[in-house]
C-alpha cells in the first residue's frame, strides 16, 4: 500500500466481517451478536491472518457507547430516573456487593490475595451498557417500567465505577499493589488534612455534582435552544451535525473536565434534550451511526479473546462465567422480588445484568497496571464477557417465553407475594380496551395527528398506540383512548383488541418496524384492513409483503395533490378567459340592426 491506513482498515474489516458473520448467525437462528464476536476473534491478534488495530477498535466502540447512551437519554426524563431510585440505588449497590463477594471467593480459591479478589469481584459486578441497552431496545422496553428500572440500575453502577476508578490508584497500596496519588494535589491534601484517599473522594463527588448541576440547570436551556436554532435554518445536514456535536462534545467534555464516564455524560446530554420537541427527530438522526458503532463494540470484545485460554484455564473461565451469569443475576432477581415487584420484572432485570463489558475491561486493566491483579485476570474477564454476552440473548428469549407463564402462576398463588406488589399499576398487565369494530392507529406524529382528527370528525371509534407516555396521557385527557407503550411490546396489540378491530393504521415512518407490526396484526386478525405509509415503492412492496392492504406513498400522494391543485386552478382560469374573449367578440360584432342596414 502507498501509505498506512489503520483506521480505514479497522473500520472496513470490522464492519464487513461483522456483517458476514452476523448473516451466518442469523441463518442458523443464533443471535447476530454471536457473529459480531466471532468476527472480532477472526481479526484479533490471537488468530492468524489480518490483525486490526485493537486500540482504534476500542475507541470506535466507545463512540457507539456514547451514541447509544445519548439515544437512551432522549427517551428518558429526570422524572423517570427519580421514579425508580427506590429500587435502582439499593438494588445496584446490593448486587455489586454480592458479585464482588463471590468474585473475591473465586480469587482466593485461585490463590490470589484479598486485594486482588476485591478488584476482580468489582470487575465482574458491573453490566455492559451496550449489551443491556441493545437488548432493551430490540424488545422496545426502554420506556416500560422494567426498562426504566434497568437503566436507572445501570446509571448507579456507572457512578460507582467512576468513583472506583478514581479511588483505586490511591488505595492500591492498602490493597497490596502500588499506590498512585499523582492525580491528587498534595497541597490540597495537606490543606484539608484528611489524607489522599478522602481528598480524592471529595474531589470526585464535587466534580460529579458540578457536572449534574450544570446539565440540569444550564444544559436544559442551552442544548434545546441550540437544536431549535439549527432546525430553523432548514438544513437537515446541519441539524444532524448539531445532534452529533452535542452527543460527542458533551460526552468528551464531561470526561475531561469532570472525570465522569463518556456514557454518563452522553446520557445526561440526551436526557436534557428529551424535553425538546425535536428529541424524536434527533434520535432518528443518530440511529444509523449508533447501530454501526455499537456493532464495533462487540467486534472489539472478540478481538480481546485468546482461544488458547479455553484449553489452559477451562475451570477458571467456567467459574467466572457462573459468577457473572448465575450468581449476579440471581442476586438481582432476589433484590427486585424483595421490593415486591412481579416475577417478569425481576427476571428481566436479572437477564439484563447477567453480563459484563466495557467498565470491566477498564477496571481490570487498571488493576493489572497497579500490580493488584495478575495478568491472567484480564484473560478471565475477557472470556467471561465474551460468553456472558453470547448467552445474554438466550436468557432474554427464555424470559420472553416463560415470563407470562410464571406471572400467571404467581397470580394463581395469590397470598403474600400478590399483596406485596407495589401500589403502582402493573404496566405488564394493563386493562384491555372495550372497543370493538374500531381503528387501531400506531404513531401520533404529524401524520397520525391528522388521521385522528379526521376519524374523530367522522365519528369512528379508535385507539392510539404511541410510545411517548406523555403524549398518550394528553390524548386520554382529550377523551381519546391511548396506550403509552411501543406497539411491539408483548401484549400491546392485544390490549388494543386487534382481534376485534376493523382497521389497523401504521402511521410511523419506519418501514421495518411497521412491517413487523403489520405481520403481527395480520396474524391476529386475518380480516383486518391495514393501511400504512411508505417513502418509496420499495418500502410499499415490503409492507404489502407483510400483509398491508393499502399503502400510501408520500411522494406520490404529494405529487397527485399538487397536480390536482394546478389543474383546478387551470380549470378556473379557462372559463374566465373564455368569458373575456366572448365579451371582446360581442363588442366587435355589429348589432342586428346595423347588419341589416
Amino acid at each position: 500500500m502507498p501509505h498506512a491506513t489503520p483506521l480505514i482498515a479497522t473500520l472496513v474489516a470490522g464492519i464487513c466481517l461483522a456483517f458476514l458473520a452476523g448473516l451466518v448467525a442469523h441463518r442458523f437462528r443464533l443471535p447476530p451478536i454471536a457473529g459480531y464476536l466471532l468476527a472480532g476473534v477472526v481479526i484479533g491478534p490471537f488468530t492468524p491472518g489480518f490483525v486490526a488495530d485493537q486500540k482504534l477498535a476500542n475507541e470506535l466502540a466507545e463512540i457507539g457507547v456514547i451514541l447509544l447512551m445519548f439515544g437512551v437519554g432522549l427517551h428518558f426524563s429526570l422524572k423517570d430516573l427519580l421514579s425508580v431510585r427506590a429500587i435502582a440505588i439499593p438494588g445496584a449497590l446490593g448486587q455489586i456487593v454480592v458479585a464482588t463477594f463471590f468474585g473475591l471467593l473465586l480469587a482466593l480459591a485461585m490463590g490470589w490475595s484479598a486485594g486482588s479478589g476485591f478488584v476482580f469481584g468489582l470487575s465482574l459486578s458491573v453490566a455492559s451498557t451496550v449489551v443491556l441497552l441493545r437488548a432493551l431496545q430490540e424488545r422496545r422496553m426502554v420506556e416500560t417500567e422494567k426498562g426504566r428500572i434497568a437503566v436507572g440500575w445501570l446509571i448507579v453502577e456507572d457512578l460507582v465505577m467512576v468513583l472506583t476508578l478514581v479511588l483505586l490508584p490511591p488505595l492500591a497500596g492498602v490493597l497490596g499493589g502500588t499506590a498512585q496519588t499523582a492525580d491528587v494535589d498534595p497541597d490540597l491534601t495537606r490543606a484539608l488534612g484528611i489524607g489522599a484517599v478522602w481528598t480524592a473522594v471529595g474531589v470526585t463527588a464535587l466534580k460529579v455534582s458540578a457536572f449534574i448541576a450544570l446539565m440540569l440547570v444550564v444544559g436544559r436551556k442551552v442544548i434545546p435552544m441550540i437544536l431549535h436554532y439549527v432546525a430553523h435554518t432548514g438544513s437537515r445536514e446541519l441539524f444532524r451535525l448539531s445532534v452529533l456535536a452535542i452527543a460527542l462534545g458533551v460526552a468528551y467534555g464531561s470526561a475531561k473536565l469532570f472525570g465522569v464516564s463518556f456514557a454518563l455524560g452522553a446520557f445526561f446530554a440526551g436526557m436534557v434534550l428529551a424535553e425538546s420537541q425535536l428529541s424524536q427527530q434527533a434520535a432518528r438522526e443518530t440511529l444509523p451511526l449508533r447501530d454501526a458503532f455499537a456493532v464495533l463494540f462487540f467486534v472489539s470484545v472478540g478481538m480481546l479473546f485468546d482461544p488458547v485460554n479455553l484449553v489452559e484455564r477451562p475451570l477458571a473461565i467456567l467459574a467466572t462465567f457462573v459468577t457473572i451469569v448465575f450468581i449476579k443475576s440471581a442476586a438481582a432477581y432476589l433484590i427486585v422480588k424483595a421490593f415486591g415487584y412481579p416475577r417478569t420484572i425481576a427476571l428481566t432485570i436479572a437477564a439484563s445484568l447477567a453480563q459484563i463489558g466495557e467498565f470491566s475491561f477498564i477496571l481490570v486493566v487498571l488493576g493489572v497496571g497497579l500490580d493488584l491483579l495478575p495478568a491472567v485476570a484480564q484473560d478471565l474477564v475477557v472470556a467471561g464477557a465474551l460468553f456472558s454476552i453470547l448467552v445474554n440473548p438466550l436468557l432474554f428469549m427464555a424470559v420472553d417465553h416463560y415470563g407470562a407463564k410464571l406471572d400467571a402462576a404467581e397470580e394463581a398463588e395469590g397470598g403474600e407475594d400478590a399483596a406485596a406488589q407495589p401500589e403502582e399499576p402493573d404496566e405488564d398487565e394493563p386493562e384491555p380496551t372495550t372497543l370493538s369494530d374500531h381503528a387501531v392507529l400506531v404513531g401520533y406524529g404529524g401524520v397520525g395527528r391528522r388521521i385522528v382528527e379526521r376519524l374523530r370528525g367522522a365519528g369512528l371509534p379508535l385507539i392510539v398506540i404511541e410510545e411517548r407516555a406523555g403524549v398518550a396521557e394528553a390524548l386520554r385527557e382529550q377523551g381519546i383512548e391511548a396506550i403509552g407503550e411501543p406497539a411491539g411490546n408483548r401484549g400491546v396489540l392485544a390490549q388494543a383488541n386487534i382481534a376485534g378491530a376493523r382497521w389497523f393504521i401504521a402511521a410511523i415512518p419506519d418501514a421495518f418496524a411497521a412491517g413487523t407490526l403489520i405481520e403481527q396484526a395480520r396474524s391476529a386478525n386475518g380480516a383486518l384492513a391495514i393501511v400504512a405509509r411508505a417513502a418509496s415503492q420499495a418500502e410499499a412492496d415490503h409492507l404489502r409483503q407483510f400483509g398491508a392492504n393499502h399503502v400510501i406513498i408520500a411522494k406520490d400522494e404529494l405529487a397527485a395533490a399538487m397536480s390536482e391543485q394546478l389543474l383546478a386552478l387551470e380549470a378556473m382560469r379557462k372559463p374566465s378567459e373564455e368569458a373575456d374573449t366572448q365579451g371582446e367578440l360581442n363588442l366587435a360584432a355589429p348589432s342586428q340592426g346595423e347588419a341589416s342596414a
